[in-house]
């Protein structure tokens, strides 16, 4: 699978978090001015959020500034302002304009007439607002027959190959709208990493962190770095940090708490036991994952990159164990050559660095489609569930979780957490079922399945798709193997209305042309101008 992101899964693009003030109120009058259903949804929504202050509820959102599908209004607002303009249109034309926009810039032009910046251009409207407000109005998205007649035809083109499976679901109200081939099991690709989120949410709990410590052995002095299965680890220098555990502090407390009890030099050990199994993936050494390990540091990319593909270093935790030793050096700490060992009961943790909530996690592996990450919750997955954690135990793990939440999981195998194994499967209604259950009121702890997808035309995996039509309206991870190409997530609708998809292809010859069809079929869904 090549899927690369095209940027770090916290620096949203600067119009989009500019936009968060502007957005957040117009959400919140769309959701009372929403259908009285669907305000009902919401009522039932808040108070379970309310009851649960948890940092997750304030991550959850913050990846895309405003734009995501807030808990509490996910399925009553969407994308719209009070009026029915597509505000995240909008806000991408006034950036595209590049005529100084929201930010105001003070130099070129702007110095030129006495350093004053220029006014920000008034975006032209992108779509109409709703039937009854402005001329022209909205169609709603297509039901029914309509539905069916819409999407078969979009869904026949030969560039989606020799196989299909698709389903489309209201998540206001649970009605099943359309079903071709939905029921039949696919290689589900990257969209494999919906059913890993949803079950790690689940096993975990959205607050969940993961922890990286150090630990001295009191009888023979040794110093053990204790992978904790957290691939977003840095060792990069703290001001590119962005809130990740930093490998850097790590050996800063650590040397603190050793010269405390008087050592300067220590034996240098380091503990992967907390994973089982074989290191290596099915597909084996390849740029899209690094070999899967309880401790690495950024994710063992051998270059800057955050996401997308890259060289990884052949044995990642002992590259970790070897940059910690530098950090130690560097606060006056002597080490010996790192080897590996494991810690004993016996030990005493001296300092401890954890990663960001379990929340922030999911959004960023569906929206890099990070498949160093969810190989490691699907591992977070197993333990919690009392398997191994390994692939065997993985497998085990995300078919219990998912069979435990009440969802369609016959014909669903899983061999890993990422959707890299092409033996993997997963049928449509399970992928609709996955997003229906994150969508679902009762299950709060859910929503970064929604907030993490990536959107149209903004973030992620979808950043350069859909330049028009549907850009801001759908968010839906990818999914793509070699001849493989798949496509879930939502669609919001100027009614109030939450559509969740899936569409598998199977056979495919070009990976464009059938990104390019399952794009159509995905629009063809969101409301259209009137004509």
């Amino acid at each position: 699978m090549v899927v690369p992101e095209l940027r770090p899964w916290r620096a949203a693009r600067p119009h989009v978090v500019r936009a968060a003030g502007a957005v957040r109120p117009r959400l919140a009058r769309a959701a009372r001015a929403a259908r009285p259903r669907l305000t009902r949804l919401a009522r039932a929504t808040t108070p379970q959020l309310t009851r649960r202050p948890k940092t997750w509820q304030y991550t959850a959102g913050a990846a895309t500034a405003g734009l995501a599908l807030a808990a509490g209004v996910v399925t009553a607002a969407g994308p719209w302002d009070s009026t029915g303009q597509r505000t995240a249109e909008r806000d991408r034309a006034v950036a595209l304009e590049r005529t100084g926009g929201a930010d105001h810039g003070s130099s070129g032009a702007a110095a030129a007439s006495g350093g004053k910046p220029r006014p920000a251009p008034s975006a032209a409207s992108v779509l109409t607002a709703l039937a009854g407000t402005a001329p022209g109005g909205v169609k709603a998205a297509p039901r029914g027959k309509a539905l069916a007649d819409a999407l078969g035809p979009l869904l026949d083109d030969p560039a989606l190959g020799t196989r299909r499976g698709a389903a489309v679901v209201d998540l206001t109200t649970g009605e099943r709208l359309y079903g071709a081939g939905a029921g039949t099991a696919l290689t589900p690709a990257s969209t494999t990493k919906i059913a890993t989120a949803v079950a790690a949410l689940a096993a975990l709990g959205p607050d969940h962190r993961l922890t990286t410590r150090t630990a001295l052995e009191s009888d023979t002095g040794e110093l053990v770095l204790v992978g904790g299965g957290d691939p977003t680890l840095t060792a990069r220098a703290r001001a590119r940090a962005g809130g990740l555990a930093s490998l850097r502090t790590l050996a800063e407390k650590t040397a603190a708490a050793l010269k405390k009890r008087g050592v300067r030099e220590v034996t240098l050990s380091y503990d992967t036991t907390l994973f089982a199994g074989t290191e290596m993936h099915p597909i084996g050494v390849n740029e899209n994952l690094a070999r899967v390990t309880a401790l690495m540091a950024d994710e063992a990319r051998t270059n800057d990159s955050t996401s997308g593909t890259a060289r990884r270093a052949e044995d990642p935790a002992a590259d970790a164990a070897r940059a910690f030793a530098g950090f130690l050096k560097a606060h006056g700490i002597k080490t010996s050559a790192p080897g590996p060992s494991k810690a004993t009961a016996r030990s005493t943790t001296l300092a401890t660095v954890s990663s960001p909530p379990l929340s922030a996690l999911v959004e960023r592996m569906l929206t890099n489609s990070d498949n160093d990450l969810a190989e490691a919750l699907a591992r977070h997955t197993a333990l919690a569930s009392g398997q191994r954690a390994d692939f065997d135990g993985v497998s085990a793990a995300l078919t219990a979780r998912l069979k435990q939440l009440g969802l369609p999981v016959q014909g669903a195998v899983f061999h890993d957490g990422s959707g890299l194994d092409r033996t993997d499967r997963i049928t449509a209604d399970l992928l609709t079922a996955l997003l229906a259950k994150a969508a679902d009121p009762a299950r709060p702890e859910l929503r970064p399945v929604l907030t993490g997808l990536p959107i149209a035309g903004f973030t992620g995996t979808l950043s350069s798709r859909y330049a028009d039509g549907a850009a801001g309206l759908v968010r839906a991870k990818t999914g793509t193997l070699s001849g493989v190409n798949t496509l879930a997530g939502t669609v919001a609708t100027p009614d109030g209305r939450l559509l969740a998809f899936a569409f598998l292809a199977h056979g495919t010859d070009s990976a464009e042309a059938a990104q390019r069809a399952l794009d159509r079929a995905a629009t063809s869904l969101a409301p259209q101008p009137s004509s």
